[in-house]
């Protein structure tokens, strides 16, 4: 029987909330992308992070039990310096705005980096946790000139032990207000890591693999690639429900565990034991009962979707429906229950059958 790793040549995976959470591995998610390499599908790890360089990143999946080493790691800073590449002459003088890591990936292309805005003919910009006022004056001094302006991503914030605090996107925030002027962005959801990551792997038929639908999946999409949502991290069932179509993937699965399923039953679609209603625009009936309340989810997007989406009001018909919504987070007890647009994360689902 075909299955998913039968599908495609290269995974595309993203890191935080997808391989693992925190210091630890996500249940299951080393030994999915061992399982897979042993079928000789490749995994690439791709990072909207540019703080770190790519050997670090692939020491510490590898001590996580993933199978990676340094080429194995596409970062954001890689992107945004073949975008810088691809735009300048060799030699020419950028402007970093972050860590070295990010300045070795500028040099690695034969660009020059410099401190000086006033001789700077680009601006690189990724997050570091000593930008302060001086760098960000010489970002927007040397923007406001006419340097080529290249950022590389757009979050706005980054997960800590104090919480979410600036990322990124709030720096360049700063120099765009200052400016007036727009970044090229080289990190998801824009498509231009991917594409590196795709070109680097040599990959015909990838599979981009992530936790949030706003980045990963937006991205996978944007580069044209399938996708694969799995609920393990930021994005969950009320949020997927209430998706556009440019964020909604082509596969949800509870976790990586699902590389070894059929295709097609990881697909939004009518599911067995499940049963669905659109009573009203807005309104879902979930009915029936299976072993596997993802497959309810399937189902629900489907319908949903079919009926033109956006907010929705989910209630069950059962005591097995009302279980399966519970765990999904659209229970009646649950934030999603009343609108699933607006509604708060769910608890993981993470270990579900898929």
């Amino acid at each position: 029987m075909t299955d998913l790793l039968d599908r495609y040549d290269v995974l595309l995976a993203d890191l935080d909330g997808t391989l693992y959470r925190g210091r630890a591995a996500v249940p299951g998610a080393a030994e999915a992308v061992r399982g897979a390499a042993e079928r000789g599908v490749r995994t690439a790890y791709v990072t909207n992070n540019a703080s770190r360089r790519p050997s670090d990143v692939a020491a510490h999946l590898a001590e996580l039990g993933f199978p990676a080493a340094p080429d194995d790691v596409v970062a954001s800073s890689q992107a945004a310096a073949a975008m810088l590449a691809e735009q300048l002459p060799s030699g020419a003088r950028v402007l970093v705005v972050g860590t070295d890591a990010l300045a070795a990936e500028v040099t690695a292309v034969g660009l020059t980096v410099t401190d000086r805005a006033d001789d700077a003919v680009a601006v690189v910009q990724g997050h570091s946790q000593d930008t302060g006022w001086r760098q960000l004056a010489d970002a927007t001094v040397a923007v406001r000139a006419g340097a080529l302006w290249v950022a590389c991503n757009l979050d706005p914030t980054v997960p800590t032990e104090r919480g979410m605090l600036p990322g990124n996107g709030a720096m360049v925030g700063v120099v765009r207000l200052a400016t007036r002027r727009e970044p090229q962005v080289a990190g998801k959801p824009a498509p231009a890591l991917l594409n590196e990551a795709a070109r680097r792997t040599g990959a015909d038929k990838p599979l981009m693999i992530g936790d949030r639908l706003d980045t990963d999946v937006e991205g996978g999409r944007a580069a044209g690639m399938a996708t694969m949502l799995v609920l393990t991290g930021v994005s969950d069932a009320p949020e997927l429900l209430a998706a556009p179509p440019a964020l909604r993937p082509d596969y949800v699965a509870a976790d990586l565990g699902a590389l070894t399923s059929v295709p097609e039953d990881l697909e939004p679609g009518p599911r067995p034991g499940w049963e669905t209603a659109v009573p009203a625009p807005g309104e879902l009936q979930l009915a029936g009962s299976g072993p596997d309340p993802v497959d309810a989810l399937r189902a629900l997007c489907a319908a949903h979707w079919a009926a033109g989406g956006g907010p929705a009001r989910v209630t069950a018909v059962g005591e097995a429906a009302a279980d399966a919504l519970r765990v999904l987070g659209l229970g009646a007890e649950a934030p999603g229950s009343a609108n699933v647009a607006g509604a708060s994360p769910s608890k993981h689902i993470a270990g579900a059958q898929s």
